[in-house]
């Protein structure tokens, strides 16, 4: 396998350019925040210094939603061929520099520069496929007898806020904005606290393209959330975050009756049949669990259901996996594990790893920093496996947002089923097996909105993607994003005679 420093891939990456602007960026102008209130920035891979940025408070989402209003009518009233035309240019720009956002991406949020390049493709693809539907934007008519016309038409809502995480900054900033800007809405983003700069540097790189207010970007904490979850002027809020800012976030924008979206946590079943080749499966265990990015996405298929049958056969090959894995800077191209966020929630996942030895599961590879002197100021740990895990475990049925992975032993299919279906999330699930009826039958009996079948991890543009459960509301991806952020009319005629 690769090693960060003594294998892999020569190409050099890309130089590391980070935003010339540090403020606040709405009504198409830098603004300073009215506080006077700065963060610095720390890189999760070595500690350095990636400088200031600033921190939105109330009063200043008040002006940049104030500068989004001030330009919906003029969006809204905006061609919706001309809105996919400026949407395609911007894809254009995502594709030039997609070394250079994802570069951004790794030195900020951790994840290696080799996969953040994926995710400027991916939110360019993003936002061609939305500019392509601008013309489904469709309504009905409905059927009333002579002298009378009776249609419906689709609207934009207004100003949309977009809460986004720190796993994928400048893909989440750019691709979920896709929808709602195709749709003639004005969109103001918050960037996650840990990672805000590639959102910024997608900002000064669109500049000019659309109209001033239409794209937003209002890096912040709490305060700048809240005030963009409730206040009256937001038509809708969508967040991708954790369970409880969803609630909050829901909670909020009940003051004003606002829709949501929300694609939550996931505490994700993997489900093995012992049909299933084995080393197919091992393979499948270890892409799910996502240890590129450490296991810090929703998706990951964090708990392995191994039929009895083929559990430790399993379960040898991936430690051996899992232990070929190491983890480097993810600012260099051979990396193929990147670092975590912070260096709080690096101690937050060391604790689950702590509660789960205490707790009685068996660790098979992992669970601590690795031992690479190169890595000593960044926040690190190896792809973790525990195995023995039972139900009323810790690592069992919450969400650890880390490297962390749990293998379930199972023998009778109801039973598994129980436990697959037990927690409170309900978002993927990847089931392997050759048997096409035990495919259709637990895919209909899991409690998730996305299934793979001897897959996992892909998302395909036009598949709507959400959850079940805890784990959100609404879907992304398909033509339901896109009229998500409509609503509809109903006109009736009735002519003179």
């Amino acid at each position: 396998m690769p090693g960060t420093h003594a294998q892999g891939p020569t190409v050099p990456a890309p130089a590391l350019r980070l935003p010339d602007h540090r403020d606040l960026y709405f009504g198409g102008a830098w603004c300073t925040p009215v506080s006077g209130r700065y963060a610095t920035l720390t890189s999760p891979g070595d500690g350095a210094n990636l400088g200031l940025v600033a921190e939105a408070g109330a009063a200043d989402a008040e002006a940049a939603i104030a500068a989004a209003r001030a330009a919906f009518p003029g969006w809204r009233a905006t061609p919706p061929l001309e809105r996919a035309r400026l949407l395609r240019r911007i894809a254009e720009i995502l594709r030039a520099h997609a070394g250079e956002l994802a570069m951004i991406d790794a030195a900020d949020c951790g994840n290696p520069v080799r996969e953040m390049m994926s995710d400027a493709m991916i939110a360019a693809a993003g936002m061609d496929f939305f500019a392509g539907l601008v013309t489904e934007m469709k309504g009905a008519s409905i059927p009333m007898g002579p002298g009378v016309v009776n249609f419906s038409v689709r609207e934009p809502l207004g100003v949309v806020a977009k809460i986004i995480p720190f796993n994928h900054p400048l893909m989440f900033c750019a691709m979920r904005s896709a929808a709602p800007l195709a749709a003639g809405n004005t969109v103001i983003v918050k960037p996650p606290e840990q990672s805000p700069l590639s959102a910024l540097r997608f900002a000064e790189l669109i500049e000019g393209i659309l109209p001033p207010g239409v794209f937003n970007v209002l890096p912040g904490g709490r305060e700048a959330g809240a005030m963009l979850a409730g206040h009256r002027d937001v038509a809708k809020v969508a967040l991708i975050g954790s369970v409880p800012t969803g609630r909050a976030v829901m909670r909020a924008a009940a003051e004003t009756v606002k829709p949501v979206m929300l694609e939550l946590g996931g505490k994700n079943a993997l489900i093995a049949f012992p049909d299933m080749d084995v080393d197919k499966v091992a393979a499948g265990v270890v892409a799910g669990m996502n240890f590129t990015w450490n296991g810090q996405s929703c998706g990951s298929t964090s708990r392995a259901f191994l039929h009895a049958d083929i559990h430790d056969a399993v379960l040898e090959r991936v430690k051996a996996r899992c232990e070929a894995l190491r983890p480097g800077l993810p600012t260099e191209m051979a990396t193929e594990v990147g670092a975590i966020v912070s260096a709080a929630q690096h101690a937050r996942i060391m604790a689950y790893i702590e509660a789960a030895m205490a707790e009685g599961a068996r660790l098979v590879c992992g669970g601590k920093p690795p031992s690479d002197p190169h890595l000593a100021k960044g926040n690190y740990i190896e792809p973790t496996v525990f195995a023995d895990v039972t139900p009323g475990m810790r690592i069992a049925a919450e969400e650890i947002f880390g490297p962390v992975l749990s293998v379930f032993r199972w023998s009778d299919e109801a039973e598994m089923l129980a436990q697959v279906n037990a927690v409170e999330y309900g978002l993927t699930c990847s089931i392997w097996t050759r048997d096409l009826a035990a495919a259709h039958r637990t895919a209909a009996a899991v409690e998730v909105g996305y299934v793979w079948v001897n897959s996992t991890s892909r998302h395909f543009l036009g598949a709507p993607f959400g959850g079940y459960k805890q784990s959100g509301i609404g879907r992304e991806e398909g033509i339901e994003e896109l009229l998500a952020y409509t609503q509809e009319k109903n006109i009736h005629i009735t002519f003179e005679p």
